[in-house]
Order: C-alpha cells, then sequence, then structure tokens
C-alpha cells in the first residue's frame, strides 16, 4: 500500500495512525476528521476538564511534534462524505477527493438527543471538546441548577464534577437499578449510593416527558413522567450514543448498530478496517461494539497489523478494561461479568466504598473483577484474570 487514510481524529485514528507507523508502514498517511481540533483525549471533558482545572493543551493527544515525527498529513474540519471503492478514494465536504489504497474507519459515534430538545437553551451533551466548552461555560456560571439525564458512566461522571463545583444535582434514569445489565444487582446498587453519598439526588425508574421553558427559549425545568417538574437551568444528556456510518453508504459494507467487522476488525473490503465506537466486530458468540477508551486503542493495533497483511492474521481479543472517576474514587473493571455468573466481595466493605469484587461462572473460572476505590487490589487481580486467559 502507498496510501492510507484514517478517517477520524479520536483516540480510535489517532492510535491507528501511530499502530499503522509502527507496524512499518512507510507510505503516505492522511488523518481526515470533521473536528476542528488536533486530536485529543476525551475522558477528562467530563472530569477535570469540566471542572477548569485541565485545558484543551493538556488533554492533546497529537501535537505537531507528533504529527513530524508519525510523518501524518493531518486534515481538520473536513468531513468525508463517501467511501468511493470503485474509485479508490476519499470524497470530503470541502471537494477534496483523497485516494487511497487502504482506510481505516474511526468515526466514531455522535450522542442520542433529548427528545424535544431542539433549539432549547441550556441542553448540552458532552461527546467533543466543544461540547465541554460550552458545558463548562454553563456550569461555571453562577449556581446552575443542573440536572443529569442518564445514569450511566458520562452522566455519573457529571454529576460528580458538578458536586465538586458545589452545585445541586439531580441524576434521572429511565431504569429502576442503573447499571445492574453490567454490574449486577450488588456494585450496580452500590454505585448508586455513591451518588446519594455525596448528596446528589438520584431519581430512578422514571423518564422525561418533556423540558419546561420560559419566558423564552432556555430551560427552566424538567418534567417528568409522573407529572412533577424539576426546576433546572442546566441539563446534561447522557443517553447513549449512535455510530457515525451514514457517509459509509453505497461503499459494499455491512452497516447495523456499527460497521460490521470480522474477529480481526477487517471490514467486508479487506483494505478497509473499522476501530473505536464506530466498530462492531464478530465473535464466536455474536457481534459486539465497544465504546471505551481501552477498547478504540486495543483494536487499532490488531486493525493495522491486518490491514497491512491484506487479510485477518491476528483477532482481536478485548481485555474488558474500563474506569471512571467519581467522588474521589476511581471505579475499575475487567473481563466481562456474564448475567448468571456468582460475584464475591475480595477485599473491602462496599459500605465504605473501598472494595474489590471478582465473578466467576459456574465452572469456577474467574470472568471479570471490578474495583472501586482499591487501585492496588484491583490491580493484583486484573494481573490474575489476564495470567489465567492467557494459560486458558
Amino acid at each position: 500500500m502507498r496510501t492510507i487514510a484514517v478517517v477520524g481524529t479520536s483516540v480510535a485514528g489517532a492510535r491507528a495512525a501511530r499502530s499503522l507507523r509502527d507496524a512499518g508502514f512507510d507510505g503516505r498517511l492522511v488523518l481526515v476528521g470533521d473536528d476542528a481540533h488536533r486530536p485529543y483525549d476525551r475522558p477528562p471533558l467530563s472530569k477535570d476538564f469540566l471542572a477548569g482545572t485541565v485545558d484543551a493543551p493538556d488533554i492533546a493527544l497529537l501535537d505537531e511534534q507528533d504529527e513530524a515525527d508519525l510523518a501524518v498529513e493531518l486534515h481538520l474540519g473536513v468531513r468525508v462524505e463517501r467511501l468511493d471503492p470503485a474509485a479508490a478514494r476519499l470524497r470530503c465536504s470541502d471537494g477534496r477527493e483523497i485516494p487511497t489504497d487502504g482506510v481505516v474507519i474511526a468515526t466514531g459515534a455522535r450522542p442520542r438527543r433529548l427528545p424535544g430538545s431542539e433549539g432549547v437553551e441550556g441542553v448540552h451533551v458532552l461527546r467533543t471538546l466543544d461540547d465541554a466548552v460550552a458545558l463548562r461555560s454553563a456550569l461555571h456560571d453562577g449556581s446552575p441548577r443542573v440536572v443529569v439525564v442518564g445514569a450511566g458512566f458520562i452522566g455519573a461522571e457529571v454529576a460528580s464534577t458538578c458536586r465538586r463545583l458545589g452545585l445541586e444535582v439531580t441524576v434521572l434514569d429511565a431504569a429502576t437499578l442503573p447499571l445492574e445489565p453490567l454490574l449486577g444487582e450488588r456494585i450496580a446498587r452500590c454505585c448508586v449510593e455513591l451518588h446519594t453519598d455525596h448528596g446528589t439526588e438520584v431519581r430512578r425508574g422514571t423518564s422525561v416527558a418533556r423540558l419546561r421553558t420560559g419566558p423564552g427559549p432556555r430551560v427552566t425545568g424538567v418534567e417528568l413522567d409522573d407529572g412533577s417538574v424539576l426546576p433546572a437551568d442546566v441539563v446534561v444528556t447522557g443517553i447513549g450514543i449512535v455510530p457515525n456510518t451514514e457517509w459509509l453508504e453505497g461503499a459494499g459494507l455491512s452497516v447495523a448498530n456499527g460497521v460490521r467487522t470480522d474477529e480481526g476488525m477487517v471490514c467486508d473490503l479487506p483494505n478497509v478496517v473499522a476501530v473505536g465506537d464506530v466498530a462492531r466486530y464478530r465473535t464466536g458468540d455474536g457481534a459486539h461494539r465497544h465504546e471505551h477508551w481501552t477498547s478504540a486503542g486495543e483494536q487499532a493495533g490488531v486493525a493495522a497489523t491486518n490491514l497491512l497483511a491484506g487479510r485477518t492474521t491476528t483477532a482481536f481479543r478485548p481485555s474488558g478494561y474500563f474506569w471512571s472517576d467519581q467522588y474521589g474514587r476511581t471505579l475499575q473493571l475487567a473481563g466481562h461479568p456474564g448475567r448468571e455468573d456468582r460475584v464475591e466481595i475480595v477485599d473491602g466493605d462496599t459500605g465504605d466504598r473501598t472494595f474489590t469484587a471478582r465473578w466467576t461462572d459456574a465452572s469456577g473460572a474467574t470472568t471479570a473483577v471490578f474495583g472501586m476505590g482499591s487501585p492496588r487490589a484491583f490491580g493484583r487481580l486484573r494481573r490474575d484474570l489476564r495470567r489465567a486467559r492467557q494459560a486458558a
């Protein structure tokens, strides 16, 4: 291959560019994305950046020196509108056409919007640096009352940051017990209680009926499905994401809740791979799409190897690791807990919010480990899990 184009400048795209160079690719390398900013790290956006303790230069993934070292052509604020495999080129929103022999799809995803929020001022999502800048400005403007819709990890981190800033915040979630499908009843309940320990109100099993405004288009409250109203100056929505795949229409790739790939992140066309939030890879038990920072990096190396080989020589083996910082505690998970697995507290106490836990399946094998506020003990359990997998 003489030219490879990486479409998307998030962590998945930046890691893919670096992985291609590390794997020995010495041809033309193009990195193009619709974000106007240089590649940056997203996890701090809901934490330190939102709190105002770090700024954009502190979260950069690719600076001018990195760009030179990688010999990468960086095109920012440019949207790729079409992949034309027959002509072996990308067609861009600025009229540019990029000839390419290989493509890495790393276009990520966009946040789901709250129905009825179009045109309502004071309603935010958090995905990009620009989103974070707007939300940070709103949170630091006086003492706004904040409602967070969605008790997943993004919503939880935003709520934690709001309390760190001394703001009143209420978290809403339609689930009776948020995170229970992932972590099980015992650990999920502890995560919810972590909110209430720090003065965050959590409303479970409820949904938004509509947003209250007026006078003017600014939000003033959130009306719930039970008719009650929560006063709100700022509303943050964290209700999931939608993979950015529309630009691939007509490219000859399978698209269903992401770009379908094989176990090596290779798409239907062997010179096209996908990584990050947009990739839905196949395994023996179905298709999966991971929305975690660690997965993006792990996938990038596998995808680069297989793209340069022209076929799948290496399979992606996800570690299942992710972390979340909330209320001064780091929550960490590695592995893949099953719904029927048994969970036990290995050390510490859930009541103290400092503990580690382990899941085991019917055969007694460890399937996942979790830690809250216990990084050293979690690290030991994670290493044990890794060794067990390697031996299997």
